[in-house]
């Protein structure tokens, strides 16, 4: 396994590009894909905190630096966050590339519910690897997605507490806490 992170050196933002690349490289290795070669790109110049990956030989990551940002202290890395973001996008890549999400549609067609039906498998499977996470936060994004209501966090708790969900397993919980939310 190689993790290669850029830049190797910050100038917008107060990042450690060594640091980036031995929590990737702990996280592969908790995650059963010490066998994937993966390239970090940070992507310094912007604020916004998105994620994404693609895959063909070797996982590519590309971040907005706002992903791995201290949301108290701008501009400065925070571990906790860089562990969250990278985590939960190799815990995709990983459900892709070995996890029965073959049938899932690329992330650029995901619906907005799909993708926090996703992050809260992710994240629930994160927490339990021991990675430190606001349940509360993915519990708030997944009822913005799915509705508030008692079958929405029933729908919460199932996806939170699961390990081995297909993609049409994950689907079908999503697609049923929106339902029983706007009926």
């Amino acid at each position: 396994m190689t993790v290669s992170v850029t830049p190797a050196t910050f100038s917008y933002v107060a990042f450690d590009a060594e640091l980036i690349r031995s929590i990737a490289a702990g996280l592969l290795a908790a995650l059963g894909m010490a066998d994937h070669d993966v390239t970090i790109d940070v992507d310094e110049t912007t604020p916004l905190a998105r994620i994404s990956c693609t895959i063909d030989e070797s996982i590519h990551v590309h971040v907005d630096s706002g992903a791995f940002e201290d949301t108290r202290k701008p501009r400065q890395q925070s571990e906790t966050a860089t562990a969250t973001a990278l985590g939960r996008v190799l815990l995709r890549a990983r459900d892709r590339l070995v996890g029965g999400f073959g049938e899932a549609p690329p992330d650029k067609e995901l619906s907005l519910a799909q993708v926090a039906a996703w992050e809260t498998y992710c994240i629930g499977r994160l927490q339990r690897f021991g990675v430190p996470v606001n349940q509360q936060r993915w519990r708030y994004n997944f009822r913005n997605r799915h509705g508030f209501s008692d079958a929405t966090d029933a729908a919460f708790e199932q996806i939170w507490t699961s390990d081995g969900l297909t993609w049409d397993q994950l689907n079908a919980i999503s697609e049923s806490a929106a339902a029983s939310a706007h009926a």
